[in-house]
């Protein structure tokens, strides 16, 4: 009794004391908002004809959707052509902010809601990869997904050396931020707008009541004992996020492995051979052709993709056989997003693989894409570290108000 008790209590500790993962929820923060900034990117020209006033799927029949389902878009607040810019202009900066983790916090909260305007304003226009995005778009607003790896990581790190020389720090942009999306959230509140399903508003208010609450305790209590229980009950908050993250990409794996055992083609081992000769998943036929000339490779190739899919859930008990499997996945969705030309699922689905990388492998890549950094920054005559200084964007750094 007295060990499981010891058991408990440090289970308990490891859970509030520290936000778990700090670099594998780091890579499904860029990840996922790199998938969705390249996907907007990518179709700019046709902005319009996919989820605004030019599609087939048009305005009225979206209404009637959403008002039968109660799904949340900010694109049903008006059909005007300039509101639909508005919006795609933000959801592709907030993607790109939250990649590079300037003010985290607010922009996945602007990222998720981006995600959901425009993927439930056009519903059919999804795959597998959207719909990993729509959830993973709200978990990422529970996460402290910027402790590394982020503008707000270096800024944290650059306050607290201020502090250590007795300057004084003050935050201006965090509290404007939190204006101005109060009063549009206040706005579209009154004026009847946050209509339909509760959850997202209910989350949009929660996250900017919170944020204002963590403000002012970060300001009048410091580090005090306020701010300490902010701290466990953020890094609790995270940490069953990210249990939430990791038992969905098993879930989707696992679901995925049985829903194909069912199917007669995916039991004879030729699954793999109608997608290859499909002119919509062919963009290089000659390819096609070679990995489906030989039968013995198209029924390995079905079968060890149910076998990776079926088994990948039970592999997170041993770490080796679950790295091993893991190389294999994201190696296999590479080869999708060539083969088949499905890029931006291949991108999400190698996102949510992520959050299973050993943090050991994250550290070095870190230091790798750092040291190639302070390389091309001695090239250019930038500012090179002192001898023995960390690299900023490397460090664990704790979030200072509004960009907790």
């Amino acid at each position: 009794m007295n060990r499981f008790s010891l058991a408990v209590s440090g289970g308990i500790a490891r859970v509030t004391e520290a936000a778990l993962g700090p670099y594998q929820t780091a890579v499904i923060r860029i990840g996922f908002s790199a998938t969705w900034l390249l996907f907007l990117l990518r179709e700019l020209p046709h902005r319009h004809e996919l989820y605004g006033p030019d599609g087939p799927w048009s305005w009225d029949l979206a209404q009637q959707l959403v008002g039968s389902n109660g799904s949340f878009t900010v694109l049903m607040w008006s059909d005007g052509r300039v509101w639909f810019e508005i919006v795609y202009a933000l959801a592709v900066l907030s993607a790109a902010l939250l990649m590079l983790g300037w003010r985290t916090r607010t922009m996945s909260v602007l990222f998720m809601v981006g995600v959901l305007s425009l993927q439930n304003r056009s519903v059919f226009m999804g795959d597998g990869g959207d719909n990993v995005l729509h959830l993973m778009s709200i978990y990422l607003v529970f996460t402290r997904c910027a402790r590394v790896w982020s503008l707000d990581a270096r800024r944290a790190v650059r306050q607290r050396a201020a502090r250590a020389r007795g300057e004084r720090v003050t935050d201006r942009t965090g509290p404007a931020l939190w204006g101005v999306l109060g009063f549009v959230l206040v706005a579209g509140t009154l004026v009847g707008r946050m209509q339909g399903d509760w959850l997202i508003p209910a989350l949009l208010w929660t996250v900017w009541v919170v944020q204002a609450l963590w403000w002012l305790v970060g300001r009048r209590a410091g580090t005090g004992e306020p701010r300490i229980m902010l701290d466990v009950i953020a890094n609790v908050v995270h940490n069953g996020a990210l249990l939430v993250i990791m038992a969905e990409a098993c879930l989707i794996y696992a679901t995925a492995g049985w829903y194909k055992i069912q199917g007669s083609r995916w039991q004879d081992g030729t699954a793999v051979y109608y997608p290859l000769h499909l002119e919509y998943f062919s963009p290089w036929p000659a390819l096609a052709d070679l990995l489906s000339a030989s039968g013995t490779m198209v029924m390995l190739v079905t079968y060890g993709t149910v076998l990776v899919q079926v088994a990948f859930p039970f592999t997170l008990f041993n770490r080796r056989v679950k790295n091993v499997l893991l190389a294999v996945m994201i190696t296999e969705h590479a080869v999708i997003a060539v083969v088949l030309g499905l890029p931006f699922f291949s991108l999400a689905m190698i996102a949510a693989d992520a959050v299973f990388l050993p943090t050991g492998f994250l550290r070095r890549l870190g230091d790798l894409a750092a040291g190639a950094r302070d390389r091309l920054r001695r090239g250019g005559g930038g500012r090179t570290p002192l001898p023995g200084q960390r690299t900023e964007g490397s460090s664990e750094a704790t979030h200072v108000g509004f960009g907790a």
